[in-house]
């Protein structure tokens, strides 16, 4: 079965076993929302049951129902929350996730060139932000807009992208 990420637990908050989690989804409400089921991606077996999640700042509070206590919270930190697949609901048209789009090769949108390959995405405001690395291995960043990307082909794992001027 394959699982995904979806936060990192960095920091404990309070003394009855909430973590503070970075989140590595667009869609923190509906991952840490009660009744969600999350694994470690070291100990996919083991699963955890959110019973409260909230947004704090840039990150959100998670409580889970096997998690008590501090020292049981302090565990935890630095392991990376995963959903399976099999939770992932399916997406609208146009809407990726990142597992998706990571891993694809970027193409010039004219003439089909290989500009290099999806790296990283982040999120830092009204839209994403797609890290392209070249195959000589320096980066730029490119947003997600349609000016910028053109078309997404997920059966071949490619990009077309328009790189506007100064980006790369």
């Amino acid at each position: 079965m394959d699982f995904y990420e979806v936060g990192q637990i960095i920091n404990t908050h309070g003394i009855n076993g909430e973590v503070k989690v970075k989140v590595i989804t667009d869609f923190p409400a509906d991952r840490f929302q009660p009744g969600q089921q999350l694994h470690f991606q070291n100990q996919p077996d083991q699963v955890l049951t959110v019973t409260a999640g909230r947004p704090f700042k840039q990150f959100w509070l998670v409580k889970f129902a096997e998690i008590t206590d501090l020292d049981a919270a302090k565990k935890l930190q630095g392991q990376m929350l995963t959903i399976a697949a099999s939770d992932q609901p399916d997406l609208p048209a146009g809407v990726y996730y990142y597992h998706d789009i990571l891993g694809c090769q970027a193409v010039d949108a004219d003439s089909g060139e290989i500009i290099g390959e999806v790296t990283d995405i982040e999120a830092p405001g009204a839209n994403d932000i797609w890290q392209i690395t070249k195959p000589n291995g320096k980066n730029f960043w490119l947003p997600y807009i349609p000016a910028c990307v053109k078309k997404v082909d997920l059966e071949h794992k490619q990009v077309q992208i328009k790189v506007m001027e100064g980006l790369d």
